[in-house]
């Protein structure tokens, strides 16, 4: 991903109010994959992604965001499910993520709610998880997880 398209992404995730921390990394980090729906006019209109584990065998879902216009329209599964399946594809075993207020529909894709403390050893080097741990956001997240193997 080019620094124009992780600027566009990072400004469409700021006001979707997602972590935006380690964004830079999918310029340049192969363990970093985000893609961008864009609208006609070259908008961003969606996201997903994923950054897995040293050893390839986990994923943290992240970046997942649909504009609100488009919400309610089967775009946040299609986003989603591109990711986990992407992920599949690659090798991962198991698929986790972090959301607080989004558990309802991550349940309906077949996340379960999962121990946060599991999610942040199997994914100890992400970006995400280091800076939760740094600022003491992880003891406030609520982990879910998927098994990849099962799909």
């Amino acid at each position: 991903m080019d620094a124009g398209a992780v600027d566009d992404l990072r400004s469409f995730l700021v006001g979707a109010d997602l972590t935006v921390a380690g964004l830079d990394r999918a310029r340049s980090e192969p363990t970093v994959r985000l893609w961008v729906d864009r609208a006609d006019d070259g908008r961003v209109v969606g996201s997903t992604g994923y950054e897995t584990s040293d050893d390839g065998v986990h994923v943290l879902v992240r970046s997942v965001a649909v504009a609100p216009h488009l919400r309610g329209l089967g775009h946040g599964t299609r986003l989603a499910r591109f990711a986990v399946d992407h992920a599949a594809a690659t090798g991962a075993r198991r698929a986790w993520l972090f959301s607080r207020r989004s558990g309802p529909f991550w349940q309906s894709l077949g996340f379960t709610p999962a121990d946060r403390d599991d999610l942040a050893a199997a994914l100890a080097a992400t970006h995400q998880v280091r800076s939760f741990r740094r600022t003491g956001q992880l003891a406030h997240e609520v982990a879910w997880s998927l098994d990849l193997t099962a799909e």
